[in-house]
């Protein structure tokens, strides 16, 4: 055979590459399509039954000169390359994205917003232990004109021996004082059977750090009428965190706050890391509201306050804080938790930072 022989041969071997190129690209344009039909219908975008029908209409048809094992595993890395395709669709379009809506979600709580600019505070226990605990607290709220009460029933202890919250009685006792106080109830669920029976004392469900990525939890709470405050978990992306949200807005619930309470990183001077970039990173990236924990994320009462001024001047939605009427018998976390006068010097001096920052 002559080099110009060759050639021919090369030019018409070029010419159907051109051809093949067009037809995967094709192919990759329909399959973005089909993805988009599957996300809007809740189907999965993997179906080993296609491929299945596929694969035996590839087998069936094939007349070599490729062996029919050849030509299946050519064709599955192009199942496989589409299928990355739908999901990188998908990532581009998360319902809890800025691209799939670009104003701020705004959340009201008894009247009290997240997301409509206004800057809040949420307080309260880290555990309820008595209904007089609770009542000292919340009459302190109530003379700082807060609203947004928080306080553990149940309580995920890193100790099974520790403390572990009182559980649906916990939920009681927040709720009464609420209505006495006219406060609104932030706390944590930690079981998907539970979620009904909270929906009767609860004006915002709380899941943990350490539920973060319980999808189970993510979805049953995604599926009732109520806010959910989701916290970020110990050792969790903003990517996972973001996409722990999905799970939540992927079931209809749109009412979501995220709460940045620190990572866990090799530093030990904090009990974690508060990642007070994740604020404005959330709200680029997301409509969804952010409040930072100021309580968690360091575990050192001598930091709140910078910390919560921080957040406060990086655009956090609320600072969430722990607050007990006599920390140092606390059931949980007493080191943490501010007493009563501390907590009103805490909120006096970040009022008036607020107005500066006006």
């Amino acid at each position: 055979m002559s080099n110009k022989d060759l050639q021919v041969l090369r030019n018409e071997i070029d010419a159907i590459d051109v051809k093949l190129l067009e037809l995967l690209s094709e192919r990759g344009k329909l399959a973005q399509e089909i993805g988009k039909v599957k996300q809007v219908s809740g189907v999965k975008r993997f179906d080993p039954v296609r491929e299945r029908e596929v694969l035996d209409k590839i087998a069936e048809n094939n007349e070599g000169p490729f062996d029919t094992p050849t030509m299946k595993h050519v064709f599955k890395t192009i199942f496989k390359a589409c299928l990355d395709l739908q999901e990188a669709d998908e990532r581009k379009t998360l319902l809890v994205s800025r691209k799939a809506k670009s104003q701020n979600t705004v959340v009201d709580v008894k009247g009290v917003k997240f997301g409509n600019g206004e800057q809040n505070f949420i307080m309260g226990p880290c555990a309820v232990e008595s209904i007089e605990q609770v009542r000292a607290v919340a009459s302190a709220m109530k003379e700082q004109g807060i609203k947004l009460m928080r306080g553990g029933a149940f309580k995920p202890r890193t100790s099974p021996y520790d403390f572990q919250g009182l559980g649906v009685e916990g939920l009681e006792i927040l709720r009464t004082v609420a209505d006495e106080y006219d406060l609104a109830v932030i706390s944590e669920i930690v079981n998907p059977a539970d979620v009904e029976v909270a929906l009767e004392y609860v004006d915002v469900i709380q899941v943990g750090a350490r539920n973060m990525q319980n999808f189970e939890l993510l979805k049953a709470v995604g599926k009732v009428n109520k806010p959910v405050l989701l916290k970020r978990g110990l050792s969790a992306t903003i990517d996972e965190f973001v996409h722990a949200a999905e799970y939540i807005i992927a079931q209809g619930n749109d009412q979501i706050i995220l709460c940045e309470r620190g990572i866990r990183t090799y530093e030990k001077a904090t009990r974690n890391t508060l990642d007070i970039s994740a604020v404005p990173i959330l709200k680029k990236e997301t409509h969804l509201p952010v409040v930072v924990d100021v309580t968690h994320s360091t575990g050192r009462k001598d930091l709140l306050l910078p910390t919560a001024k921080a957040a406060l001047a990086i655009g956090a939605d609320a600072v969430m804080a722990e607050v007990h009427p006599d920390p140092a018998v606390a059931l949980s976390d007493s080191a943490q938790q501010m007493d009563i006068p501390q907590f009103n010097e805490f909120i006096n001096e970040l009022k008036e930072f607020k107005n500066k920052l006006a």
